[in-house]
């Protein structure tokens, strides 16, 4: 791996100011004070570098990456382990610093040895992973200049009881010549109840690993008050003004949003099976049964054509917000509702075939969520729901719409199937390679303000004790499952492809599409845990 002369980083300045809340909105808690109290260890967001090694080669995109140690730090806090990114994005990332403010001096200690991992080849960068005593734990590498072991007083390693598993999240970069690989680090386990937290650090290993060498891991929050650094209600209200994205959707797109409420004053029935009758539904969803699972027992379906289309001028958002990674964060999920989803349609060649029925049901809920620091109310990263899965996006990375718009970021919604993406254009579900797979086109049409005066209701805060709407309790289908029977549908639709194709798109289609009608925000995994990546 080639190394060259050390790039200037370009850091990425958010383009809208951080959120200020009025006198009446500043609480007594800890959130965006700069620091949070893990139960007697103090931590510290670090977001300025002194770059120590780089290269332009290998890595995201064959563009290197730069590794870093972070200063200055305040006096009394300790270095955990140094930080790095992919070199194709803006600058924009932080790590942590700690200080035992529990009295016993006893939760940060030297390490006693470093082995050395990995050297580049102008032996202008070395990496090392600290030995911890007994009873500690290594949380970050070291990467030097010089050959010469670091200063045991370049880190600190922490008592293991103030620490939990992590797993390696994003590469930075790797080398197949030496088995040489840098990547960044997560609590491995992360939900709402869970206390790991993310330091910010990166694990460095290589076929050279010395056998023995520590295996890092994460921080974790013993604090008896772990949400104590979360926004209260006015300050989320104030994130949401700041960073609730505009969502356009497709300029063809014939089934848009709604509100609930819209949805339910507009005839939406509830069916119970065994009964051929079906029950209007409340305006407040007051009538929906509770709780229950998702037994099969009931389901929603609309009263007529009309509804399909949906109501943009009133669509309303709703907004979950709830602690993730040790309480350092806020995630508020946003979540969007559509009575109807369209048909699917697939690509095949220079073809654009529509599938009929299939992919078309009753009730679509989509989101977004919204991942701040709960250190500076910044915005850190923002996830994109895709189907069943979807993808998390650096704030660096994401698009942002100015002007009296309030530079807030930007989401596509895809045509007929409203999976969202950070970016308009066509993504293919399938094979690309071969030109195979279900369209997803998204581009600038009709545009939904979700931060829009009137536009989002926060339904959901467990930890504030914000009471949710009865309609959230729902866990039944919002629509009735629809069978389709793929093969002859396929036929009939596709019947100028050859049949080997017709066969290879039948298989597709039943791999990444279903007929069920969905489920509501809470019966979603990620209601508890953490979003679910493609």
């Amino acid at each position: 791996m080639g190394t060259a002369a050390l790039p200037i980083e370009r850091r990425f300045v958010p383009p809208a100011a951080l959120p200020s809340w009025p006198a009446s909105a500043v609480s007594d808690g800890g959130f965006a004070k700069g620091s949070i109290d893990l139960g007697g260890l103090e931590v510290r967001q670090i977001t300025t570098f002194d770059k120590v090694w780089s290269t332009t080669q290998g890595g995201q995109a064959g563009v290197g990456a730069p590794f870093f140690k972070p200063s200055p730090v305040p006096a009394g806090l300790s270095v955990l382990g140094h930080y790095a990114e992919p070199n194709n994005r803006l600058l924009f990332g932080h790590v942590l610093v700690g200080r035992d403010t529990s009295g016993t001096g006893a939760l940060l200690v030297a390490p006693v040895d470093y082995k050395l991992v990995w050297s580049s080849p102008d032996g202008a960068g070395h990496f090392w992973l600290p030995t911890a005593p007994d009873g500690y734990k290594a949380v970050g590498a070291v990467v030097t200049a010089t050959s010469d072991k670091p200063s045991p007083d370049e880190v600190r390693c922490v008592r293991a009881d103030f620490t939990d598993a992590c797993e390696t999240e994003e590469s930075v970069l790797s080398s197949d010549k030496d088995g040489f690989s840098a990547a960044t680090l997560r609590p491995a386990v992360r939900s709402i109840d869970a206390r790991g937290v993310h330091v910010g650090t990166f694990l460095a290993q290589s076929s050279a690993t010395p056998a023995g060498a520590s295996t890092l891991v994460c921080l974790k929050n013993n604090s008896a008050s772990y949400t104590s650094s979360m926004p209260d209600l006015a300050q989320v209200n104030s994130l949401l003004a700041a960073y609730a994205p505009h969502v356009y959707l497709h300029p063809n797109e014939p089934y848009l949003p709604s509100s609930v409420t819209w949805f339910f004053e507009n005839g939406a029935l509830l069916y119970q099976k065994g009964s051929q009758t079906p029950t209007p539904v409340a305006a407040d969803g007051s009538n929906l049964p509770q709780g229950g699972g998702n037994d099969g027992g009931y389901w929603l379906d609309l009263p007529r054509e009309k509804v399909k289309k949906g109501d943009l001028a009133g669509a309303k958002v709703y907004v979950q917000a709830k602690p993730m990674l040790g309480g350092t964060v806020t995630d508020l999920a946003v979540w969007i509702f559509y009575p109807f989803n369209g048909p699917a349609r697939a690509k095949v060649g220079l073809l654009t075939i529509p599938l009929g029925e299939i992919g078309e049901h009753v009730g679509d809920w989509e989101h977004v969520t919204l991942r701040v620091s709960n250190f500076s109310g910044e915005l850190l990263r923002m996830y994109f729901s895709q189907h069943s899965a979807g993808t998390w996006v650096e704030a660096s990375q994401l698009e942002y719409l100015g002007g009296d718009s309030g530079n807030r970021p930007v989401a596509y919604a895809s045509l007929h199937g409203h999976a969202l993406y950070p970016k308009a254009g066509l993504v293919l579900q399938g094979d690309a390679r071969l030109g195979v797979g279900i369209r997803n086109d998204s581009a600038r049409g009709s545009r939904l303000d979700t931060g829009g005066a009137g536009r989002c209701e926060v339904v959901s805060a467990e930890y504030l004790g914000v009471e949710e709407p009865g309609w959230l309790e729902f866990e039944r289908e919002w629509g009735p499952r629809e069978e389709y029977d793929i093969g002859r549908e396929i036929n009939r639709v596709a019947r100028i492809l050859p049949r080997s194709a017709r066969e290879r798109l039948a298989r597709l289609v039943e791999k990444v599409l279903v007929g069920d009608g969905p489920t509501g925000p809470k019966m979603h995994g990620n209601w508890r845990n953490d979003e679910r990546e493609a």
